[in-house]
């Protein structure tokens, strides 16, 4: 048996046939492993520009959101300017207009009368004209600063002197106003000229 054996070894080494299969077993196993390298490869590469993309989509993403809220202060900040300047625009010609308001006061607080006692202009006629141009004004937002008795703020009020106040409860406040200030539209154009108790 054991003579049987060895033959068979023998004509199994001497047959050419049996020598190229196992040939070919190995060159098979040898390409799968090749092939299964390949795939690993590529797998790799694949998932390496996956990250690549992803990388260059969160960056486009990143600038696209800083450009739109770039955009969307720009937006809402020349909005605001519009209706500033809308509130505004007038500021010029109010600003030109407020000497005449103020003759208008004082000519009211002065009796115009001539050498014989009798009012030249009609005290009636000038406050109606002063109450309507005053009432135009304050449509337009114009608004007169409070002055006289109010605490003395630097936000209203140009200090034009300081004398010592004539009680302690006007200590710091305004004592006498020699010009009016306004407030257009809550914007001070015109600050308050006053006289500050010591």
């Amino acid at each position: 048996m054991i003579k049987e054996d060895k033959a068979k070894k023998k004509e199994h080494q001497d047959d050419p046939t049996i020598v190229s299969n196992e040939g070919q077993a190995s060159e098979m196993s040898g390409e799968k492993e090749h092939s299964r390298k390949d795939k690993k490869h590529k797998q790799e590469a694949h998932e390496k520009e996956i990250k690549h993309w992803q990388l260059k989509c969160e960056e486009l993403n990143d600038k696209y959101l800083r450009l739109y809220s770039e955009f969307d202060n720009y937006r809402k900040r020349t909005q605001k300017e519009r209706i500033e300047f809308s509130k505004t625009a007038s500021e010029d010609i109010i600003l030109s207009l407020l000497p005449v308001l103020d003759d208008l006061e004082r000519a009211l607080a002065l009796a115009m009368k001539d050498s014989t006692g009798l009012e030249v202009i009609p005290r009636e006629g000038l406050q109606l004209i002063y109450q309507k141009f005053k009432g135009l004004l304050a449509q337009k937002g114009l608004e007169p600063i409070p002055a006289i008795g109010e605490l003395f703020d630097v936000d209203y009020h140009d200090a034009l002197t300081n004398i010592p106040a004539p009680s302690d409860d006007l200590k710091g406040k305004v004592v006498d106003e020699v010009e009016k200030g306004y407030k257009l539209n809550g914007k001070v154009i015109r600050y308050s000229k006053v006289v500050v108790g010591n």
